[in-house]
């Protein structure tokens, strides 16, 4: 039962980060209109979410990372914000042409794609997982469903 709660209330905090996500491209196209420049609304967005992770971070007590642990760490590993920032350049540009639900379609199935590629071959130190016949038919449909989105 613990077990089945603990499904439930994961499963609920993705639906809850697919709504943030969401919201996160709303409000980003907004501010890309207020400020006339989508640079500076990534800028702004970025600002919002480092203080947000700081006020996280201070609030759970999390010990401040040793340089030696800062020094140990991959170099690919401080890249997540350059990644970040494209894909929010990219968002902030794209939403407004494409739409919401297009746009989060065509992000999904790239993803996919990417995931597929990245748990076969365990980039990155991740654990590896095989692509087999379920998994790509599970690619297969989420692009038929990107299709079907962009009709």
């Amino acid at each position: 039962m613990q077990q089945l709660f603990i499904l439930l209330g994961g499963s609920l905090l993705a639906v809850m980060a697919g709504l943030s996500f969401v919201m996160q491209q709303a409000v980003n196209v907004n501010l890309r209109a207020s400020l006339g420049s989508a640079a500076w609304a990534g800028f702004v967005s970025y600002v919002g979410g480092s203080v947000c992770m700081l006020v996280i971070a201070l609030a759970s007590r999390d010990p401040t990372p040793h340089v030696g642990a800062i020094v140990k760490s991959n170099w690919w590993a401080w890249s997540g914000g350059l990644f970040g920032a494209i894909y929010i350049g990219i968002a902030i540009v794209l939403v407004p042409r494409l739409g919401t639900a297009a746009f989060v379609t065509l992000l999904v199935a790239g993803q996919m794609l990417a995931s597929l590629a990245f748990d076969h071959y365990g980039l990155f130190g991740l654990a590896r997982h095989p692509v087999d016949l379920y998994r790509l038919s599970g690619a297969a449909l989420l692009v038929a469903g990107v299709v079907l989105m962009r009709l």
